[in-house]
This record gives C-alpha cells, structure tokens and sequence, in this order.
C-alpha cells in the first residue's frame, strides 16, 4: 500500500523560506520519480519540480528555478523541496507525486503554503 505523508506546509512572510518533505512507503523509492506540484486558488494543478534517475537527475518549472531545490534521501525514502524567496504567488497546496516504475502516479494529501505579512 502507497503512502505518501507529507509535512513542513504552513504560513510564511514574503522572502521567507519553508521546506516540505514528503516520507514514502509501500514502493521501490530509489527508482521512482518523486516530484512535487502545486494548486494555487482558482487554478489548476501544475508541475513545479521533480527528481528522478535516484535523484541524479532534476527538473524544474522555470518560475521556480534558482530558488526551489528538490532533494531525496533514498535511504529513509523521503523527498523534500526547499523553497526559498517565497513570494505572496508562491501560496497554494503543495503535492507530494510519486510515480514508481511500472505503476501509476500517487499524490499526497497537499500541505498548504501560505505566503501574507
């Protein structure tokens, strides 16, 4: 059974940072791509970053480039995203994805983010 439990969402001012992780069970992680996307209000789900190839490889949406970093711990099965200079836009349900190989996608609960001063 896939389970994908998510923490670290939460309020922040403008500029600040936060860092969500995502603890994963229930599949192979070292070979899953594990990404992370998010809905901001009145809008749909978009992708923001992902890690695959054991986390040799990443990829990023480019509003997020140079200021997100996604990491994964392969040894404890977990991914995080570090999002630094969060502006007020930055605020939406983030998603833990996870896409084993072989099987289909699996989403998180969704930790929301709140940027406000």
């Amino acid at each position: 059974q896939v389970q994908l439990v998510e923490s670290g969402g939460g309020w922040v001012q403008p500029g600040g940072s936060l860092r969500l992780s995502c603890a994963a069970s229930g599949f192979t992680f070292s070979t899953a791509a594990m990404s992370w996307y998010r809905q901001r209000p009145g809008q749909v789900r978009e992708f923001v970053a992902s890690s695959f190839n054991g986390g040799r490889s990443t990829n990023y949406e480019n509003s997020v480039k140079g200021r997100f970093t996604i990491s994964r711990d392969n040894a404890s099965n977990t991914v995080y995203l570090q999002m630094n200079s969060l502006p007020f836009e930055a605020a939406a349900v983030y998603y833990c994805n996870a896409h084993p190989l072989r099987d289909h996608a699996y989403w998180g609960q969704g930790p929301q983010v709140i940027v406000s001063s």
